[in-house]
């Protein structure tokens, strides 16, 4: 099977074979391979022999994180000292060298970068250094003695975001309907969590002693030690400050999971949609194109591995478990009804998907693949770009522990992302199915005919009363909510004029201390072998993509608690909630998506879906087109620099561009309308054979080209051009509510053109779109939009020349604003990790 950054005889071919001119080898090859300066000598750490890599080859490991190591107010040197090195990098574009390496990136190597700073604790048996970037270096005589001062340095370094998330955190290990956990913390909203909150949250403490026996003690004796720590840092810093307890570690790694690791949750807004489209098109033609646009099982969506994984939409035979919801009938449910605050102020519709972040990649590349003969690792979650990050760069030294890279402000004595002696690791937000919405059939327990009101449901043959959870207070406000024995009342719809309730259940829901033991495990080096990383990334309930880089090799592993659901499902529709379609256990780790690298020996995610047959949220949509196709150009083999390059170009190329080829040849077949709209093609092939840059590289306030501009303003109405003839005037309807504005729009483009230009398309479409179907009225209909676009751009810069039609260069701020600084946007890791290994370390 094909592998999902390689060249497609007839797709690819139609996004970048077909752009006017292309690089050549010779080219690949330069911008790919570095030349530049060999490793320094302090660098050279270890060394091998015997093994077919170059006898130069050293481990070598750098990181970044902008805008600072420090995130407190008022601000400090080392607030922003990283910021300039960060955005150095991107007009490098895949110009990059080991030089611009150690320029821009600090070395990750277990050793403080300059001078050193002593942070006293008056504890014996702590050392912390702090470095010429403010990063702390923490020695522990005894394991108790690390995690105190991993808690110091968090409350030094991250107690304003302690401070802010302290209360949120809450909220996330509630699932409160409607409340987004992270924008309460970014928009500075206060919610107190009621005692059955905190309880849940005390329940899990229980938890990890009760499920991991001396494991899940040594886990809350190093909560405990780590938020001793903080609390001494507050006592003698902050005297008014409340000390830290167990429940704040745990209630941090439930707010990091809500937001990064959990997936699915839409199928209400899934099920509206489709009732809405087959009102308007039909039974028949309204669920053929809901399935088309869905975008989910398409057998060209790029996976990471090419093993086929199964894990379909459909669970088997006849769908019988899945509800309809009526259109127009849902109604969200609010438990923060009168307590002020509008959406995107912390909240959302709580019968939508809940929001989540897909920004994060890692590009490996085993020892076949590269110069050296050594593995090789570009590595980074997109966290946001915040202030204070949520994340701090760490380095760890004690008993049985060595590791350095990026922790959460929450337990910090385990490392998020980052590496140990033996190998290193990173993350990306998957966005699997751990979250089911249930259709509650209404009841009255007199057996009256029940309303959109009632507050009964049908399971197990019982009507069985809602119980109400009170969480708290935002703002002073109550927040209550409904709950049923599958979580939280989201809303409330008709289904074939039935009245019921929809809830939504999480399958990590009261577990999130659980997924500390895997990040333990990383810490401690249990995962030396890709069989020891699948076993340990397995305990992860959170679901990410995993990638790791070994000493002679580099692994994938998908994880989540991701439960095994009965026949008689499709999985993008509500559940019927009567007891009868319950979950039946949960995947085994060999059905995850996991292996090593291919035969082409590099791994490559962007949040792209995981592997043929798995798959992921149901509200995740994986077309044919996806921004991991960016990856590409690679020689043969290539060195450190050469990945990061390929990185650094793709994060300022506009995915978009991927299709571009195919709707410029489409259109050459066409006349066009006018000088001005030919003129914009024949720039945009131009730009698009030049990677696409959206990239003001000399930073002088707007693009260096009119690529970005032309295409920000196309976009929309090139894609409604395109699906009009079928959807109608639901055509915007559809374009927000499927993501069309993206990966998604290019996939049905992609798509529906190439059927229209009569090639080979593996899973077509089961309609035709754009022109309806007919070649010549497709055409016409984009030329007439390029046309209208182009003479609204001529106007708005005062010129007919395409070339001068410059937009303001995108500019990245960071939320919530305590600080003014920007940097070039660049769609990069937040943190960012670069990792060489050699096949086998030597001490010293």
């Amino acid at each position: 099977m094909r592998r999902s950054f390689e060249p497609r005889p007839s797709t690819r071919a139609s996004k970048r074979a077909r752009a006017a001119a292309l690089l050549t080898v010779a080219a690949l090859l330069a911008a790919a391979c570095s030349d530049d300066d060999t490793p320094s000598a302090d660098e050279a750490t270890t060394t091998t022999a015997g093994t077919g890599q170059s006898p130069d080859a050293v481990d070598r490991s750098f990181y970044i994180l902008p805008p600072g190591n420090y995130g407190g107010i008022p601000t400090t040197e080392h607030s922003l000292d990283q910021l300039p090195l960060y955005d150095g990098l991107t007009p490098l574009r895949g110009e990059v060298t080991d030089a611009d390496i150690e320029e821009h990136f600090l070395p990750q190597d277990f050793a403080p970068v300059g001078d050193t700073n002593e942070e006293p604790t008056g504890r014996d048996g702590v050392t912390i250094l702090y470095d010429s970037y403010g990063v702390a270096h923490i020695t522990g005589e005894t394991r108790e003695d690390l995690a105190f001062g991993a808690g110091w340095v968090t409350a030094r370094d991250r107690g304003l975001l302690l401070d802010l998330a302290r209360g949120p955190s809450r909220a996330a290990v509630a699932d409160i309907p409607g409340v987004d956990a992270f924008g309460l913390v970014t928009s500075a909203r206060q919610f107190i969590p009621s005692e059955a909150t905190e309880q849940l949250l005390t329940d899990q403490v229980d938890l990890l002693v009760e499920e991991l026996g001396p494991e899940g003690e040594e886990i809350v004796a190093d909560a405990q030690a780590y938020a001793d720590g903080a609390s001494a840092y507050w006592a003698e810093n902050d005297p008014g400050k409340a000390p830290a307890t167990v429940n704040d570690i745990i209630g941090a790694t439930s707010f990091i999971g809500s937001i990064f690791g959990a997936g699915g949750g839409s199928e209400a807004d899934n099920a509206e949609l489709l009732a809405t489209l087959q009102g308007g098109l039909g039974e028949g033609p309204g669920r053929e194109a809901w399935e088309d646009v869905m975008l989910i099982g398409d057998p060209e969506a790029p996976t990471t591995l090419t093993e086929t994984f199964d894990y379909p939409a459909l669970t088997g035979g006849e769908v019988t478990g899945s509800v309809a919801i009526d259109a127009g009938s849902i109604t969200s449910f609010d438990a923060t009804a009168g307590g002020g605050g509008a959406a995107g102020d912390g909240r959302f519709e709580a019968a939508q998907q809940p929001p989540d972040r897909h920004a994060s990649n890692w590009l490996l590349v085993d020892q076949e693949a590269s110069v050296n003969g050594t593995t090789l690792g570009v590595l980074g979650p997109q966290l946001g770009y915040f202030y204070p990050e949520i994340v701090q760069q760490i380095h760890l030294s004690g008993p049985g522990i060595e590791a350095q890279g990026a922790a959460v402000p929450g337990l910090a004595m385990y490392i998020l992302i980052g590496r140990t002696q033996d190998y290193a690791w990173s993350l990306t937000s998957a966005g699997h199915d751990v979250r089911d919405v249930y259709a509650e059939i209404l009841c009255e327990p007199d057996g009256a005919e029940p309303t959109i009101e009632s507050d009964h449901y049908e399971f197990e043959g019982e009507c069985r009363p809602f119980e109400i959870f009170d969480a708290g207070t935002l703002d002073g406000k109550p927040v209550s909510y409904p709950t049923s024995v599958h979580g939280p009342v989201i809303a409330t719809a008709t289904s074939d004029g039935r009245p019921v309730a929809l809830t939504r259940k999480r399958s990590t829901f009261g577990r999130d201390a659980m997924n500390l033991a895997a990040l333990k495990r990383m810490t401690e080096g249990e995962a030396a072998t890709a069989d020891a990383f699948y076993d340990t990334a397995n305990r992860f309930g959170f679901t990410f993509n995993w990638g790791w880089v070994g000493r002679g090799d580099v692994a994938y592993f998908s994880s989540g608690q991701l439960p095994v659901r009965p026949e008689g499902l499709d999985r993008r529709l509500p559940t019927l909630g009567t007891g009868d379609y319950e979950w039946q256990g949960f995947l085994e780790r060999d059905d995850h998506p996991h292996g090593t690298a291919g035969d082409d020996h590099r791994l490559l995610n962007w949040n792209n879906q995981s592997a043929p047959g798995f798959m992921h949220g149901d509200g995740e949509s994986f077309g044919s087109v996806h921004r991991v196709e960016l990856f590409d150009q690679w020689p043969e083999q290539t060195d450190l620099a050469g990945v990061v390059g390929v990185m650094n170009r793709s994060a300022t190329e506009l995915p978009n561009s991927l299709v571009w080829p195919v709707v410029s040849e489409l259109l050459a077949g066409g006349e066009a309308p006018s000088a001005e709209a030919q003129a914009v093609v024949d720039l945009l092939d131009e730009w698009v054979a030049d990677d696409a840059p959206a990239l003001d590289a000399d930073d002088d306030g707007t693009f260096d080209h009119a690529g970005p501009a032309i295409v920000e303003a196309l976009w929309e109405p090139m894609v409604l051009a395109a699906i009009e003839p079928v959807f109608g005037e639901q055509s915007p309807n559809v374009y927000e509510r499927r993501g069309l504005r993206g990966s998604n729009g290019a996939s049905i483009l992609d798509k529906d053109l190439r059927t229209l230009l009569g090639e080979d398309v593996d899973g077509p479409f089961n309609l035709q779109y754009c022109g309806g179907g007919v070649i010549e009225d497709c055409q016409a209909d984009l030329w007439a939009a390029i046309d209208t676009v182009a003479a609204d751009l001529a106007e708005e810069h005062g010129s007919e020349d395409p070339e001068t039609w410059l937009a303001e260069g995108w500019r990245t701020g960071f939320e919530p604003g305590l600080i003014k600084d920007t940097m070039r946007t660049t769609n990069r890791p937040t943190f960012q990790q670069l990792i060489e290994l050699v096949a086998e370390r030597i001490e010293g």
